[in-house]
């Protein structure tokens, strides 16, 4: 079984080819791929090098963790599955190439506790479901945001999050192509921020330098949650985080039931993925579209169609 795979070779090197896929188990699923997502953070650092090494880590490469499609044949004890849409975290199944995190491809084979079945019709939005449990993970572990740094598409799900919740956040950002698309919150520049009672800050924003800046416009007892992904060592101030007994939070990896919960958000109408997917185009255009996704400061979320892909 073969399928046609982007493949980083190396840094600022993406081809589209097609790879040999590793036969599937009993409890495996074959999922035929309609769309999948750029990844702005954990991508983009495969993409122009600088991605910390983590097992697995190395080029070639299959990228990619935000791909949804529908099962399309299965393992022995997995049959019930065929026919349904799932969301799909990647593929390790991959010969020739090393599979981190291997969503992005025209069929992916994982095994079926992997995969997260989704409402049919949900189309290119679906890829957001990775983020939005992303960002539901990091407001697990505390408070709600009261202020969000970067209003990228981590920023803008952790704000609906909290709107959600009741909690009316203050947006930061520094872009000017990215202070719109807010409702229900405020996005304004940091330097206009008079503020210094933020009790839960969440960093967006993925940049190792803000610590002092967010310890600043913070309450005492507060918290600084790091929801980005940061290439480069983060360091802070000693003696203003100390007189703010600040606490610092580290998110990682969502779990099932942030996808759960997620799913349930956006089932229920209080939670919408709407506008978050700027940029669609044919999976072929992917040794290009890299390029554009991680320097137009208007892409918020990059999706390849892998629709008429054989």
């Amino acid at each position: 079984m073969e399928t046609m795979a982007v493949v980083v070779e190396a840094p600022e090197q993406v081809t589209l080819r097609a790879l040999a896929l590793t036969p599937p188990g009993d409890d495996d699923v074959v999922v035929r791929i309609d769309w999948s997502g750029i990844s702005m953070g954990t991508e983009k650092l495969m993409y122009n090098g600088t991605m910390p090494m983590f097992p697995g880590m190395g080029y070639p490469l299959v990228p990619g963790y935000e791909a949804v499609g529908t099962v399309v044949d299965a393992g022995a004890n997995q049959k019930a599955m065929i026919g349904t849409s799932v969301f799909v975290p990647g593929s390790s199944k991959f010969e020739g190439a090393r599979g981190l995190f291997g969503g992005q491809a025209r069929t992916l084979i994982t095994g079926a506790a992997r995969v997260i079945p989704v409402p049919a019709g949900w189309d290119e939005k679906a890829v957001m479901m990775s983020l939005l449990a992303t960002a539901q993970h990091a407001v697990v572990g505390g408070e709600m945001p009261d202020l969000i740094i970067g209003h990228g598409v981590l920023g803008r799900l952790l704000a609906r999050i909290a709107l959600a919740a009741g909690v009316e956040p203050v947006v930061w950002e520094i872009n000017e192509a990215r202070m719109s698309g807010a409702e229900g919150y405020r996005v304004i520049r940091p330097e206009t921020d008079e503020r210094r009672d933020y009790r839960s800050i969440y960093d967006a924003s993925g940049d190792h330098r803000i610590l002092d800046q967010a310890v600043m416009h913070m309450a005492r007892g507060g918290e600084i949650v790091l929801a980005g992904f940061y290439s480069e060592p983060l360091s802070f101030q000693f003696a203003p985080a100390f007189r703010r007994e600040a606490r610092i939070r580290i998110a990682t990896e969502f779990q099932p039931d942030d996808l759960a919960t997620s799913l349930a958000l956006v089932g229920s109408g209080r939670l919408s993925l709407e506008g978050l997917v700027t940029h669609k185009v044919p999976a072929t255009e992917a040794p290009t579209a890299y390029g554009q996704a991680f320097s137009d400061p208007n892409c918020l979320k990059m999706v390849f169609d892998w629709r008429d892909i054989a």
